[in-house]
């Protein structure tokens, strides 16, 4: 993973998966689950759009670079003939700036996303969130509610499952353990929720998608468990990450 992440005042991060048939890959549940308390599941679970200060805040960034300076900061790095980590980012450091996080920002209510995401299943998380709105009809929860309500059940279960094995693994077995569930999804052995989801969101683009199963109290853990098994058959090999060299300096990221 690079140790340096800008991201610009108009751009956004957003994990579209679940509304999709699919789950966060790509790593994602890896870096999702080494964001402050349960933001990760938030996250991942809800596919909510991530503006640039939120990025910075919850540690998916490491610097917040005006797009009007990002001309300078290249010609500042090429004039350097420099990899070093320190060098590098005392040069970044000097074009970034700090952004005020917005009011509406749901990181602002971490303990509201703590006590609802923490919870042990997607059902459950979805039941506190209810019970929130009740009491709190901030958009935010309310778009999470709906968020989950739409989305496929499967993706659901196995998304939640994936970012909390991802806090206990490395990178690398997090993307060859991604991989085993992509292999499972594109073979339609266990769901064929992303097939439905392209239809419906890409190519009819109805946006009414037919998940199967169509709730999550029939989807048990022996279900779950098929997506996080290797594919043992002819012409699915499991993923191999090539060794890399690794500096004897060990830098901290913020992932």
């Amino acid at each position: 993973m690079e140790d340096f992440e800008l991201p610009q005042k108009n751009r956004f991060l957003q994990c579209l998966k679940t509304g999709l048939g699919l789950f966060p890959d790509i790593g994602a549940s890896y870096f999702l689950s080494r964001t402050p308390g349960y933001f990760g599941e938030y996250v991942g679970l809800t596919g909510v759009q991530l503006d640039g200060t939120e990025m910075l805040v919850c540690g998916l960034a490491t610097h917040f670079v005006p797009s009007m300076r990002l001309g300078l900061l290249e010609e500042a790095l090429t004039g350097v003939d420099s990899s070093d980590h320190f060098t590098v980012c005392a040069i970044i450091d000097q074009f970034s700036q700090q952004m005020p996080l917005k009011e509406s920002s749901a990181y602002s209510r971490l303990d509201i996303i703590d006590r609802c995401f923490s919870k042990t299943t997607v059902e459950e998380i979805l039941s506190a969130l209810e019970q929130e709105a009740v009491h709190n009809a901030a958009e935010w929860i309310l778009a999470a509610v709906q968020s989950i309500k739409k989305a496929s059940p499967t993706s659901l279960k196995i998304s939640l499952r994936s970012i909390r094995e991802g806090r206990m693994q490395t990178l690398g077995q997090c993307l060859i353990r991604e991989y085993r569930m992509c292999c499972h999804v594109l073979r339609k052995d266990v769901s064929k929720d992303f097939f439905e989801g392209c239809r419906a969101l890409l190519v009819d683009r109805d946006k009414n998608p037919k998940w199967e199963p169509s709730s999550l109290d029939v989807i048990d853990d022996k279900m779950v468990d098929l997506f996080f098994s290797k594919v043992d058959e002819d012409g699915w090999e499991d993923l191999k990450i090539p060794e890399r060299n690794v500096s004897a300096t060990t830098h901290l990221s913020k992932l």
